[in-house]
């Protein structure tokens, strides 16, 4: 050990072997990496001049070992489903496509995990789950990426109740280990995680906001009166002139006018049956499913329902979805015959809930965009970056 002239401590070397070829010099030390492309292009670097990125991380590691660990705990079985299918399935959302050279097979990447873990319900597994990537042919976005991450769960005889329950319970139990408060700070907004959360309906939410009531337009499948609500409620007519169903009218009223006012977690429930195509019909309000959304600062991170166990009933959701596809709907999806075989046998009550493992580590790390929080992002092959990345 010594000091050098100026007086700072270092180490007097008198012999060394190098471990390793450094061929480039790292960024300037006290500029640091801040040209945001090269961050996300170069993320080796990132994180060496970056320690608060290796944190993101690092917490994002723990998210997904806690949220392991409380659902092992419940008695849930992690099992692993194909990510190449023959036919996506799950969701609404456009597939990537590949071809398989032996099998002379078109295949698809995976846009959900559903259907195969609801097969495993069926083949009697009682709680299952996985969390795996998932795959959409989509845009690039502040919280969109083609190759994400979530967690899907489904338990025997439990319903969307129960499933606000988990999803609360989850959510807090990280908050907490993460941050040891129920109080976090995202994006200078104060977000309170203590529950229970608030639980409203969509149309009641459209009420509230533009003071039209979409529910009798939604039961009685009045298309037209709900294109009608959707003006009063200041919604430009093209944007529901082609919903061919009220329940999709009232959609896209809840999507332009309330969605980015929901900053506090909130259960959006009861959604319309005309976009919950693998949904239970609602109990006691015809039209309904039983179905809810979780919002947080604005963006839905979480998804489920009281499964559908109707094999007859989600054939007829299953043709009509095809019907849509036939008519260039790109997102929606042709008849599962093998998922509907399955149903055939017989589903138990089941309960599902999806989660987007990157969308919450978003706003559990304070991160403005999902290339932040997903070591590495889907990039453009150029420079050029559109506005919103």
């Amino acid at each position: 050990m010594k000091r050098t002239e100026k007086g700072e401590l270092s180490v007097y070397v008198k012999e060394w072997t190098i471990l390793t070829k450094s061929l480039l010099p790292l960024p300037d030390k006290y500029k640091g990496l801040t040209d945001i492309n090269k961050r996300y292009r170069q993320r080796h670097l990132d994180m060496i001049v970056n320690p608060e990125v290796r944190d993101t991380f690092r917490k994002r590691a723990r998210i997904t070992s806690l949220i392991r660990k409380i659902l092992d705990d419940k008695g849930f079985l992690e099992i692993e489903t194909p990510i190449l299918q023959s036919q996506p399935g799950g969701a609404e959302a456009r597939p990537f496509e590949t071809y398989h050279n032996s099998l002379d097979m078109t295949l698809t990447l995976r846009i959900a995990t559903e259907l195969h873990l609801k097969r495993l319900i069926i083949g009697g597994f009682d709680r299952v789950y996985e969390i795996g990537r998932i795959f959409r042919n989509e845009g690039l976005s502040t919280r969109h990426n083609p190759e994400f991450t979530s967690i899907e769960l489904y338990q025997s005889y439990a319903d969307y109740s129960q499933m606000m329950d988990l999803t609360e319970e989850l959510v807090t139990t990280i908050a907490q280990n993460l941050h040891n408060s129920l109080h976090i700070t995202y994006q200078n907004e104060t977000i309170d995680f203590t529950p229970p959360w608030r639980r409203v309906s969509m149309h009641q939410l459209v009420l509230e906001k533009a003071g039209v009531d979409f529910l009798p337009a939604v039961q009685a499948a009045d298309v037209q009166a709900a294109r009608e609500l959707a003006q009063q409620a200041g919604i430009p007519a093209s944007l529901v002139a082609s919903k061919p169903t009220a329940g999709e009218c009232l959609n896209v009223v809840f999507e332009e006018l309330c969605e980015k006012d929901l900053i506090q977690p909130t259960f959006v429930t009861d959604h319309p049956i005309d976009i919950s195509p693998l949904a239970k019909p609602h109990r006691s309000q015809a039209g309904l499913t039983e179905r809810f959304e979780l919002f947080i600062v604005g963006r839905e991170h979480a998804n489920a329902f009281s499964e559908l166990t109707d094999p007859i009933d989600q054939r007829r959701r299953f043709e009509q979805q095809a019907l849509k596809k036939a008519g260039g709907d790109v997102e929606a999806c042709d008849v599962d015959e093998d998922f509907l075989l399955a149903l055939e046998s017989g589903m138990p009550p089941t309960a599902g809930l999806g989660i987007g493992i990157d969308r919450l580590v978003m706003v559990l790390t304070d991160s403005p965009a999902i290339r932040d929080v997903i070591a590495f992002p889907l990039l453009r092959s150029t420079n050029v970056e559109t506005s919103d990345q």
